[in-house]
């Protein structure tokens, strides 16, 4: 575990700027120590090697099995490990849902009952196969993932921005025209656990609402993937359309 201290130095990209982590981030830190990530794709990748940077343990899982994740935990050093999913689960004070919409069945539910659960999901029915609760709007595709995850409390975030930007567009909190990025939920105090760790990471907070609100983030939304302050990402949010409005 890596020590909570205010002297510790994150490495973010953006260029070749470093900052540290003052005095915020101990009583993050202090709540949270391990993030479990299920999925290593591009999202979950990224936000594995942010979680490191920024002190924090990693326990990372696919759908392939850990021996198959070697090359990305070398990188990633000492304070990540490969496990299976019931594992990343488990281990996590804070689990990141980043896999496709058809694996929602397969997330352990009894691990991640009273944890906060992030979902990046997005729907796309080239990708996903067509679901008539998604194609006809009467849920989204986080609160899919609550009614899987019964005692969870999911959050959504990290789903309108590309992964490389993860790393190429986080700064200090205070930069001018910082990035933001969205938190939806039914949980305030989950909403502001995730809202810690997107500062922590390197981005402003902009929230949405409740889970079912979150579609105003989804793809084709004025917000979705484009780099946008605090105040302009409110702007696109209140511009967003239901796509059978479109």
């Amino acid at each position: 575990m890596h020590p909570t201290g205010s002297g510790r130095t994150a490495t973010t990209a953006r260029g070749d700027r470093r900052w540290e982590c003052t005095a915020r981030c101990p009583a993050l830190h202090d709540r949270m120590t391990t993030i479990g990530i299920i999925g290593a794709g591009n999202i979950g990748s990224q936000l594995a090697r942010l979680a490191v940077q920024h002190g924090h343990e990693v326990v990372i899982a696919n759908s392939r099995g850990p021996e198959t994740l070697q090359d990305l935990v070398s990188e990633l050093g000492e304070h990540a490990r490969a496990a299976t999913r019931d594992e990343a689960a488990a281990a996590g004070d804070i689990v990141v849902v980043t896999t496709p919409l058809a694996a929602i069945e397969t997330i352990p539910v009894e691990p991640l009952v009273g944890k906060v659960v992030i979902d990046t999901n997005n729907y796309y029915p080239q990708r996903d196969g067509h679901i008539a609760s998604l194609d006809e709007e009467t849920t989204t595709t986080a609160e899919l993932l609550q009614d899987h995850l019964r005692g969870a409390r999911v959050v959504k975030a990290f789903n309108h921005i590309a992964a490389t930007a993860l790393t190429d567009e986080a700064t200090p909190a205070g930069t001018p025209d910082r990035r933001a990025l969205v938190v939806a939920g039914d949980d305030a105090d989950a909403k502001r656990v995730v809202s810690d760790l997107i500062d922590d990471f390197g981005f402003d907070v902009v929230d949405a609402g409740p889970l079912a609100e979150g579609w105003r983030i989804q793809r084709d939304t004025p917000g979705y993937v484009t780099r946008y302050t605090a105040d302009e990402l409110r702007g696109k949010l209140a511009e967003a359309e239901r796509y059978r409005d479109m």
